[in-house]
């Protein structure tokens, strides 16, 4: 049964040409001052506090033992792309001289650099208690064991000397460091050893240093091939092997000291697409400097000789404070070794997407490709992913439209996409079947630059028209647009999603699609995909939300019309749910709406600088983040607009966070979602989320987060014991009308 499109008086009008004008918020009053530092949280402290919830996880003992050692992993993971990036540009505003703040909180650099230190210290600490106390005995239980080379058994010693000579001796290479040999590149992230040796008749001083670089493609835990004996696994650590061998790589050289370490360097800061002509050269080149980025972190072994450290440093050109003490015991990048050995009884049930049930019909499930497109055509589709399959609904959007013979343009930006791509494939046998397909790949994509590139080329070899980006901004809005001949004349199909076109991440990371052919959003999207490939001098939407052209100013008008409405004693609220929030102007417009009496929910995953629950400021404003098993990826908006049903209110979805780089500097899309069904259940999951007490945090106004208890009367089966993956993933199996 298909609804008519609902229309509210904000989507009538047409957007601003080019980019929105700055919007000056009003000067807030309230009762603890005007500092911003008040009203404002520092971004990378509550950065560092969001991965503290992951972190959480690993000490849950409710989670599958497996799981809890991938949070660890994860954890590390985490705070490498943190030093990469965040760390690397502070660093830099303090390798230029900056003194004063250029954070809300009033923190100068170096100051910023001093609490970004002392919260790591205090969080690697607990990690390591976490697995040495609660996990490592846990897996003991479980006859998981890492040892140490004195705990081998005669037998099982002489087995990793001859598999250490077989399989790792020969790919080793001792570079000395003297006057004929320079001190060589550390590479980013790459496992090493500093080493102090001398010559057998030389004096204390006369010492030489080397540094040995482990091979990245040898694993870290080296598993034995004698058993446990319940049948478990035995491993030992594959640095342990190389040290207690390292008398072999220095023949007849005395060794007098040597260290475990690891080096973190700067992902670098991306030019300005206006500096060069040639952004597809650009960004290669960038590439290529980047593994020759200053380094920003020293991770090494705890209480290493002190020689070793300073010899480091300097070579490294890097500050005591830049150090960071590891423990000797633990491999935590490379965890994700141990959790994918085959226990599934130590790891989380498999879960199998469903088939979104309109796409699951009998008719549909044949594959035929207008059967796929009349669906569309009857009633927008939303999709959940992961609880939703996105190989039977996204890419077979795409792989439809490619085998469609009614079909004459394809249009998609590809921001991240997996290396075996279908998407990939799908448009390239689009162009082979005489489509016309263009594909805008945004070659900026941090960390998949290089990817980017190959598929690019990949493209443009096939025949597809491929765009780079926008100059000056970078494409980050997740939308495909299918131009099908029919009866009627043409008719077009989109998807606009929150998440990337990214087969593997779309099974970890919630997000939702929409399909439709509303002509109201196509005709924007057709707009979009114009500016994104060609020239357009204005900008004009009616139906989409688009940054950096009208999103910001949209969503203004909409929290406006809240504050009206409260101040009329009509029904006002705000729900917005995403991954971050660091926009100051939209955080004081939502503090503005507080004053007004508008209730305000947010969802936000990761860091949040706005700070709630502040007595004059933001009473109304509660924020939640919900951590567990799928990363939460999605965003959703809402607002009431005078509607006592949120089904009936204003519902929207992006890829846009709340963010400045989002809403001012990047091309994102945020869909009106008017399908009455596809309301209902993006308010469900608003309820699913709001009442989970088993994966739920709520900030509390000094930027700390308190998380929930489950109520001792709480139902078996509801959202507030199950928490929310569980109760979404029961939900996509339920029949539904």
């Amino acid at each position: 049964m298909s609804t008519a499109p609902k229309q509210t008086d904000l989507e009538s009008k047409a957007a601003t040409p080019t980019r929105a004008p700055h919007i000056e918020t009003p000067k807030l009053v309230y009762a603890d001052g005007d500092d911003a530092s008040i009203r404002f949280f520092n971004r990378d402290i509550s950065w560092l506090e969001f991965n503290r919830r992951v972190l959480a996880q690993a000490a849950d003992e409710a989670l599958p033992l497996l799981e809890r050692l991938r949070f660890l992993q994860i954890f590390s993971s985490n705070l490498d792309e943190f030093f990469m990036k965040r760390v690397g540009l502070v660093k830099r505003q303090m390798h230029a001289g900056v003194t004063l703040s250029t954070t809300a909180d009033g923190l100068s650099p170096r100051q910023q650099l001093a609490a970004i230190r002392a919260l790591v210290n205090e969080m690697e600490a607990e990690q390591s208690r976490i697995y040495r106390d609660l996990l490592l005995p846990r897996l003991a239980e479980q006859d998981f064991h890492i040892l140490k080379l004195a705990q081998l058994s005669t037998k099982e010693r002489a087995w990793v000397d001859e598999w250490y000579r077989s399989n790792v001796f020969p790919a080793l290479t001792p570079l000395a460091v003297d006057p004929t040999h320079r001190f060589p590149f550390i590479s980013n992230l790459s496992d090493n050893f500093a080493v102090v040796t001398s010559f057998p008749d030389a004096t204390d001083e006369e010492v030489q240093y080397a540094r040995l670089k482990i091979p990245p493609n040898i694993r870290r835990f080296v598993q034995l091939p004698i058993k446990g004996l319940k049948g478990g696994l035995r491993f030992v650590l594959l640095q342990d092997i190389i040290r207690a061998n390292m008398q072999g790589l220095f023949q007849g050289m005395k060794i007098h000291q040597m260290a475990y370490f690891r080096v973190t360097r700067m992902a670098g800061i991306q030019k300005d697409d206006l500096e060069t002509a040639n952004l597809l050269q650009s960004v290669e080149a960038d590439l290529k400097q980047r593994r020759f980025a200053r380094a920003v972190r020293l991770e090494i072994e705890p209480e290493p000789p002190p020689a070793l450290s300073r010899w480091l440093l300097d070579k490294l050109r890097l500050d005591p404070q830049d150090v960071y003490e590891q423990t000797g015991d633990a491999e935590y990048p490379a965890l994700s070794e141990i959790v994918d050995v085959d226990r599934p009884d130590l790891k989380f049930s498999k879960y199998k997407a469903a088939i979104p049930p309109r796409l699951a019909d009998r008719a549909i499930s044949e594959r035929t490709p207008a059967n796929f497109f009349a669906t569309i055509r009857k009633q927008d589709i939303l999709v959940h992913h992961p609880y939703e399959s996105f190989h039977d609904s996204v890419e077979r959007f795409i792989a439809s439209a490619a085998n469609d013979p009614d079909v004459v343009t394809i249009k998609q930006t590809l921001y991240r996409t997996s290396p075996d791509s279908p998407f990939i494939e799908s448009l390239i046998r689009a162009a082979e079947n005489g489509k016309q397909v263009a594909c805008l790949v945004e070659l900026r994509a941090r960390f998949d630059e290089g990817r980017n590139v190959t598929f690019a080329r990949q493209l443009e070899r096939a025949g597809v028209h491929v765009a780079y980006g926008v100059m000056g901004l970078k494409t980050h809005c997740k939308t495909s647009l299918v131009v099908r001949r029919e009866k009627q004349g043409l008719r077009c199909y989109a998807h606009l999603g929150t998440g990337n076109y990214h087969p593997k991440t779309a099974q970890l990371y919630t997000d939702l699609g929409l399909l439709t052919c509303d002509p109201g959003i196509t005709a924007d999207l057709v707009q979009l995909f114009n500016y994104l490939t060609g020239l357009a001098a204005t900008q004009s939407y009616s139906h989409l939300l688009v940054a950096p052209f009208n999103m910001r100013q949209k969503f203004y008008q909409m929290i406006d019309r809240e504050i009206e409405n409260a101040k009329k004693k009509r029904p006002a609220r705000i729900l917005a749910k995403f991954n971050s929030m660091e926009d100051r102007e939209m955080a004081d417009k939502l503090y503005a709406a507080s004053q007004a009496g508008v209730p305000i929910t947010l969802i936000v995953r990761g860091f949040c600088c706005l700070r709630p629950g502040v007595k004059g400021l933001s009473e109304n404003i509660n924020v939640i983040s919900v951590v567990g098993r799928f990363l939460e990826h999605s965003r959703i908006f809402h607002f009431a607009a005078g509607q006592d049903d949120p089904a009936d209110g204003d519902w929207f979805m992006s890829s846009a966070d709340w963010m400045y780089r989002n809403l001012s500097n990047r091309v994102e899309v945020a869909t009106p979602v008017r399908d009455d069904d596809a309301r209902k259940r993006l308010k469900h999951i608003f309820d699913v989320m709001l009442a989970d007490h088993r994966n739920a945090w709520d900030l509390l106004p000094d930027g700390t987060y308190t998380r929930r208890t489950t109520p001792r009367d709480a139902i078996a089966t509801s959202p507030e014991a199950l928490g929310t993956f569980e109760s979404l993933m029961l939900d996509a199996n339920l029949p539904r009308d």
